[in-house]
């Protein structure tokens, strides 16, 4: 009995300091971020779901609302099966050499160096301007100057895809290698002895497998969405053109209003949906595994 409260107090030691950190920096800020959502943000007035109201019909949050909500749409689905096509690439599913070392490299670019590449290609005197004025020159026979800032299109949005998909395919090839390489050679030897070729193999054993891998790499695709705000910050500043404006881009210009009752009610409903759709995701990833 003396031994287990002895292991039970040792266990109390190593948890507290977590779970005190934890309650300071995690779990107060967000009981007074909900607070703050209730009440007015000069006199604290409570003043119930008005700042709800407010957010939802803000012509701005509902634009940055769909932007968001577009760009993981779009980003998650062509970012996991990328990845998954270069994991099977550099694991010897499909035979192809000098993956093993370009896969990683963006995760060691700094955003800024994003963004000046971005500046090079897509600016009015960039590089694709200067491409194209010479193409369609040559076609035509005149000399012709194409002036297009490309990140004040509707073109930013694919950009801006395209840099999250490059930025973000280091760690997801990672996962999904860790994954293939996990699966037991006994399964896909026994399959291949009774007659199965490698596409059976790949969809009714190795996809198979990977269901706890694809969780995790969703789960966090997901979440690291949200932070292809620096980029777009970075080039195009507090208003980028409508098609890049996020929801980061919103909560950075009403803290610099001052909003904070717009921005605490704002933040409590983009919160509301990240921890539902993760749960969403659980349980069907539960019911598969049944």
């Amino acid at each position: 009995m003396k031994r287990k409260w002895k292991q039970g107090m040792a266990a109390a030691g190593f948890l507290l300091p977590s779970l005190a950190g934890v309650t300071v920096f995690y779990l107060i800020p967000l009981a007074d971020v909900v607070r703050r959502s209730f009440t007015t943000a000069v006199t604290g007035r409570f003043v119930g779901f008005e700042n709800y109201r407010t957010v939802f019909q803000n012509e701005a949050f509902l634009l940055a609302a769909k932007n968001t909500a577009k760009f993981a749409g779009c980003c998650l689905p062509l970012l996991i099966v990328s990845g998954l096509l270069i994991a099977l690439l550099i694991t010897g599913y499909v035979s192809r050499k000098g993956f093993q070392t370009c896969y990683l490299l963006p995760m060691a670019v700094p955003a800024a160096t994003v963004v000046l590449v971005w500046q090079i290609l897509f600016d009015r005197a960039g590089l694709l301007n200067g491409a194209l004025s010479r193409i369609v020159s040559a076609i035509s026979g005149k000399k012709t100057v194409i002036s297009i800032d490309y990140m004040e299109t509707d073109a930013a949005f694919w950009v801006l895809v395209a840099s999250y998909i490059w930025k973000n395919l280091g760690y997801t090839v990672t996962l999904w290698a860790a994954g293939l390489l996990g699966i037991p050679a006994q399964l896909k030897e026994a399959a291949q002895v009774d007659g199965a070729g490698k596409r059976q193999i790949f969809f009714r054993i190795v996809l198979p497998q990977l269901k706890p891998t694809l969780y995790t790499i969703t789960v966090l695709s997901f979440l690291n969405s949200f932070k292809a705000f620096r980029e777009a910050y970075l080039v195009a500043g507090s208003y980028p053109h409508e098609s890049i404006y996020l929801l980061q881009h919103l909560f950075n210009n009403w803290y610099v209003d001052l909003a904070v009752d717009k921005m605490a009610a704002a933040a409590v409903v983009t919160g509301s949906v990240l921890f539902a759709a993760i749960l969403v995701w659980q349980r069907l990833w539960e019911e598969g595994r049944e």
